[in-house]
């Protein structure tokens, strides 16, 4: 961890959700269980299309890199969280907090990557139907799903590595339940205003770009499907209504945050927790509760399981 050595902070205290130990032990229960939720459910998601030959299809496998991505993003805080919950001092040692920063980033980036991938897989099954199996095969897919997640985890380490290099000598109080970037940044014994800002420019950038590219490619869906009447074109309306909702509670979250993201505002960690709790046990939901392919081969999954 480069120069952790030379710095006096060797770990990070915690804010924490609540003081009170009533709300503490309610907060334990109700977060254990979307947690638990978020876990069986993203599994079973991902179990289902690699055992169902019929869906190994480019969409299928981008819903289940979703739903692996999920599973790690919600991982890289919430049982730390959790945890904490029984914790009187709510802390956690350098290389943690580095560790939790730079896994937080990534799958947090490689969801954003990901949600554009799919946009585009609608957009062509929709607006170019006939070029779909030429333009969307699971060769190509699979190449990008591995070139998204090396992008994001060089984009990662390059901000970690500057963040660990960082002199540390106190305070060492993070305002928020995980280790934040911005937050983290700011405890920093010395001038980081370019630092900040170079970061900020650059994970701002990605967050943006792939927002205006999921909003021109959903766009353009419904402006091809409302020149059409068909059931079929109304169920891929309510579809990809229920699509562009969820696309906007999770950009919007992380837009929102890191567009103060050197202050902590109370708001923040409703939002924080949006994206790395609720955020992946909405995204099954929404993306697989509409798919009857996805169903279908789930109920039989089941009940091979009950026979056995």
């Amino acid at each position: 961890m480069g120069q952790r050595n030379k710095s006096e902070v060797t770990e990070f205290i915690l804010h924490g959700l609540s003081g009170s130990r009533e709300l503490q032990l309610f907060y334990f229960a109700f977060f254990t269980l979307f947690y638990l939720s978020v876990v069986l459910g993203n599994l079973r998601i991902v179990l289902t299309v690699i055992s169902e030959p019929a869906l190994h299809t480019p969409m299928c496998f981008l819903l289940s890199n979703l739903s692996f991505i999920d599973v790690c993003l919600s991982t890289s805080a919430t049982p730390k969280m959790i945890l904490d919950f029984h914790m009187e001092h709510k802390t956690i040692s350098f290389d943690g907090c580095m560790t939790q920063i730079f896994f937080l980033h990534v799958f947090a980036g490689g969801e954003m990557m990901l949600l554009v991938a799919m946009a585009y897989d609608r957009y062509v099954a929709i607006c170019r139907p006939l070029y779909y199996a030429s333009i969307m095969s699971l060769c190509k897919c699979t190449s990008l799903v591995v070139g998204s997640w090396l992008i994001r985890v060089l984009h990662s380490l390059s901000q970690l590595v500057f963040t660990v290099n960082l002199p540390f000598c106190g305070p060492n109080k993070v305002d928020s339940y995980y280790c934040d970037l911005p937050l983290v940044i700011k405890l920093a014994c010395t001038n980081t205003f370019t630092l900040e800002v170079l970061m900020l420019s650059d994970s701002s950038l990605m967050a943006m770009s792939s927002f205006v590219l999921l909003l021109i490619s959903y766009t353009l869906i419904l402006v091809t499907v409302q020149r059409r009447s068909s059931a079929g074109m109304a169920k891929a309306r309510a579809t990809l209504s229920a699509h562009i909702t969820m696309v906007t509670l999770f950009f919007g979250s992380c837009i929102f945050i890191y567009a103060w993201p050197f202050s902590s505002l109370p708001v923040d960690t409703v939002l924080s927790i949006f994206y790395t709790v609720f955020t992946p046990l909405l995204n099954p939901m929404i993306y697989t509760l509409r798919n009857k392919e996805v169903i279908s081969a789930m109920q039989k999954l089941r009940s091979r399981q009950v026979r056995f």
